[in-house]
């Protein structure tokens, strides 16, 4: 594929490398000024918070899988993971060679997906259907996607054994201890089996027999599992470009406060990528978003009048759903759990907020 070039905007090509909640944002924002690449691996953006929700009603995800074409129409999607960077273009693993004035890497978590919307949501009907046909469920992985997915599972089909095993000390570790105990009560009272300081060898149960062995000697009965592990930041193939000395020792991309990749003007990395020390959330890449999309505007208007803006932590506030009307949710200096912060969440998860930024209804289906 020969080099994708265009003139209409000169000195303002914008090349967004990953489309979830930080870039697929960013595009959005960015398509009435300049000319926008998004380059992602797959064609639709995901309200990932709300995923454990569509294993249990897979129509919800039609909602929640958003194809990136709906909210950036006047963009060009590049489907296929971009493999380099240089001073001046990015290489897609398609042979896609796209030329930058600015860029902004937005590349999240490594996660397999599917190509496309149709993939994903029949993905979750699958899910869904080994779900609704065992009578017991093993999940690996105590973080807030497995205590969510015990949750739902629970509060949705409370005849199945539901069983957690999770090889850390206590439950949802990115939260304060206050709000683990209350989600593994919450877990409990719902006759969910929380096993903590514990592995599971998913290789010891064999087709027809359904036992799994723990660490602890322990063995558990499932008919299915679902690992809920976290998954490794997506920036290890950024040590093989002109930015590889951009990456702290975790592999985080280092950033000033406005955003930009150290030692760098025209740079930007935003969402989990980032070495900015919060927690790791949805609402705060889109905060990074809306900095990175407001600088990159003053920048390409010659930024003579304003000055760039900087982004700033700020309190951090954590919401784990439980179920449909219950959640735990911990604020700067209150944890409460059960049905207010519940209805912050639990009721919809955030899913018409998120649509509604991205310009689309957020009620609509649209495929």
């Amino acid at each position: 594929m020969a080099g994708i070039v265009s003139t209409s905007k000169q000195g303002k090509r914008v090349v967004v490398i990953g489309g979830g909640v930080a870039g697929s944002l960013a595009a959005k924002l960015l398509q009435d000024d300049a000319d926008v690449t998004l380059i992602d691996p797959k064609e639709y953006f995901e309200i990932t918070w709300a995923s454990l929700r569509s294993m249990v009603e897979p129509s919800f995800a039609e909602r929640t899988v958003i194809n990136h074409k709906n909210y950036f129409k006047k963009g060009r999607v590049v489907t296929s993971p971009a493999i380099n960077i240089t001073e001046t273009d990015v290489t897609t693993k398609d042979g896609a060679v796209i030329g930058y004035d600015y860029l902004v890497i937005a590349t999240g978590h490594n996660d397999l997906l599917p190509k496309t919307r149709q993939e994903k949501l029949s993905q979750y009907q699958t899910e869904y259907e080994k779900i609704v046909s065992s009578q017991s469920v093993l999940i690996v992985g105590g973080g807030p996607s497995g205590v969510e997915l015990a949750a739902e599972i629970a509060v949705d089909f409370p005849e199945k054994k539901v069983t957690l095993v999770h090889k850390g000390p206590r439950l949802l570790e990115f939260v304060g201890e206050k709000a683990a105990d209350k989600a593994f009560d919450w877990l409990e009272s719902k006759k969910v089996e929380v096993i903590l300081n514990q592995s599971v060898d998913l290789s010891s149960a064999s087709e027809g027999n359904k036992t799994y062995r723990t660490s602890g000697g322990e063995t558990i009965h499932a008919d299915c599992h679902f690992l809920c592990v976290g998954k490794p930041l997506s920036s290890q193939w950024l040590s093989g470009t002109v930015l590889k000395d951009s990456l702290d020792g975790k592999g985080r991309v280092m950033v000033d406060e406005h955003l930009r990749v150290k030692d760098r003007k025209n740079v930007f990395a935003i969402g989990d990528i980032t070495n900015i020390p919060e927690m790791k959330q949805g609402y705060i890449a889109e905060s990074h978003a809306n900095v990175a999309v407001k600088n990159i505007k003053v920048m390409m208007s010659g930024g003579k009048r304003k000055r760039l803006s900087t982004y700033k932590p700020g309190p951090e506030i954590a919401i784990v759903s439980l179920g449909r009307k219950d959640s735990v949710a911990q604020f700067p200096f209150v944890t409460v759990v059960g049905c207010l912060p519940g209805l912050i969440k639990s009721k919809d998860l955030f899913v018409g907020k998120t649509r509604k930024a991205r310009g689309l209804s957020p009620k609509l289906v649209q495929g």
